[in-house]
């Protein structure tokens, strides 16, 4: 019987297994906490809360794997009402629409821009330098960084000609990405997949009964100090996540994405009323940080955002929280290198590594997904290898 052992029951340890499973391989996932899902875990409520905002953007495998397999469940769509209130905050006042040739700017295909040179330089030579950098700062939503414009430019363009498509590509579980874990589990589970909650392996020889490869799924930190193994690094973002809840109050902004320096603040339960107690609603805000900014300058951004869009805020507040994540929001790619360049998913002797910091394309969770269905192909093909050779 082959087996493959998975250190990790996030996203990326759950789409491996579920694959390996598939194959007829026998699987033994390990997760340290009491429950899976990792970073798309959702708090179990009042407020059902993801670890900073989450989307799924439709075509391409990753959609189509989870829809194949009847994963990818209800879906909230955005009301074509609430749609119409993204505000855009830029040179210090809220505007409906964004500056001219930001979409033009957005459109544009990834395969046009530049590895080797950065976004603020390309876009500024095609767009002039006001769009140039409002278009970087509106990509921070799907890439989690305080200076987007200095990033590979072929990076940058395509989280920026993704996140504004028109209809938009992103796609909001109903229920929260906690409802997407639980499909992943559940569909694991009946694929006769092993799963042990609250097992924490700290080194390889923990795992019991390890008996081929094994695929480690867990933040590139974790992997590397798991495999003792300081190259597993790549450059990641560091964010503010501020939730609260606001009483309702009819004609409250859908979004506002700021324009003048990195920062998102979005009313969830535009799309998602059953994400807060009835008469309330669930507003969540990711602001990218610098080295040597700290907390209280994240959370200070974004409440001079909701002043000047969610009028009496401070007043219908019920309940706040805000946190710092740092190494959590996925590879960045700085001019000169592509995903390709990223620490490789085959760390060799039947060792595999998965999640959104290795080499494997995509936006955010389809980083996470590709690797972890490449983990596997390569596992099993190496399997197959040494069987004919014996």
């Amino acid at each position: 019987m082959r087996k493959i052992t998975i250190v990790g029951g996030g996203f990326a340890g759950l789409t491996a297994a579920v694959t390996a499973a598939e194959a007829g391989t026998e699987v033994t996932l390990y997760e340290a906490h009491q429950t899976l899902g990792g970073r798309a875990r959702t708090a179990a409520g009042p407020y059902l809360t993801n670890e900073g905002p989450h989307a799924l953007y439709n075509g391409g495998p990753h959609w189509t794997w989870l829809k194949q397999r009847g994963l990818l469940g209800p879906l909230a769509p955005l009301p074509p009402l609430e749609a119409a209130r993204l505000r855009f905050h830029h040179r210090g006042a809220l505007r409906r629409l964004p500056p001219l040739g930001f979409l033009r700017q957005a459109l544009r295909g990834a395969d046009r821009a530049p590895v080797d040179l950065d976004f603020r330089t390309w876009a500024g030579r095609l767009a002039g330098p006001d769009t140039a950098r409002a278009a970087a700062v509106y990509s921070g939503v799907a890439l989690f960084h305080h200076d987007p414009g200095a990033l590979s430019a072929r990076f940058v363009q395509e989280r920026l000609h993704r996140a504004a498509t028109v209809p938009p590509e992103a796609h909001y579980v109903k229920g929260g990405w906690g409802r997407l874990v639980d499909r992943m589990a559940g569909r694991a589970r009946e694929l006769g997949v092993r799963i042990e909650t609250s097992a924490r392996i700290d080194a390889l020889g923990d795992l019991p009964l390890a008996d081929g490869p094994v695929i480690v799924a867990t933040s590139l930190p974790a992997a590397a100090r798991l495999l003792d193994d300081p190259s597993l690094t790549w450059e990641s973002g560091r964010t503010v996540l501020f939730d609260l809840a606001l009483r309702t109050r009819k004609g409250d902004p859908f979004a506002i994405s700021d324009l003048d320096a990195p920062g998102w603040v979005e009313r969830f339960t535009a799309q998602d009323p059953g994400l807060a107690p009835a008469g309330e609603q669930l507003i969540q805000a990711q602001l990218p940080i610098g080295p040597g900014e700290s907390r209280a300058d994240g959370v200070a951004h974004a409440e001079r955002l909701l002043d000047l869009g969610f009028e009496g805020w401070r007043d219908r507040t019920v309940w706040r929280r805000a946190a710092v994540s740092t190494g959590r929001t996925g590879a960045v790619d700085r001019p000169g290198t592509t995903w390709r360049d990223r620490p490789a998913i085959d760390r060799g002797d039947g060792i595999y590594v998965v999640g959104d910091q290795v080499a494997a394309p995509g936006v955010l969770s389809e980083v996470s997904f590709t690797s972890a269905v490449e983990a596997v192909s390569l596992a099993l093909r190496q399997r197959a290898l040494d069987l004919n050779s014996a």
